[in-house]
């Protein structure tokens, strides 16, 4: 019996990984996604509309490497703080911008 080359080998396994990978419920997308892009889970406790923040009581942050706690966060884009009131439930990525805590992606959760 022959001995399998190292490249036939390798393109066996890179060639069935997508396979693995799919009847395992995970798609390229979410297996490929940035650690930024995974939203974290909220609740809104305060909005200042004049200093443009949100303060939210928030799970852990991965892409931040925080622990769960209740904190204040500028927005990207002050639109953001006509979409929330006290008291909803959001999913939101935050990131450092220019040295502050910043949300930049935001919806409400159900």
């Amino acid at each position: 019996m022959k001995k399998a080359t190292p490249i036939l080998v390798a393109a066996t396994l890179l060639a069935s990984t997508p396979l693995f990978a799919a009847e395992a419920g995970a798609t390229a997308a979410t297996a490929t996604a940035p650690a930024s892009e995974k939203m974290s889970h909220g609740e809104i406790k305060k909005v200042d509309s004049s200093a443009g923040k949100l303060t939210i009581k928030h799970g852990p942050l991965e892409n931040l490497g925080m622990d769960a706690m209740t904190m204040v966060f500028r927005v990207k884009d002050p639109a953001m703080l006509q979409q929330v009131s006290v008291g909803d439930k959001i999913d939101f990525v935050a990131e450092q911008v220019n040295g502050a805590l910043t949300v930049v992606k935001m919806q409400k959760s159900q």
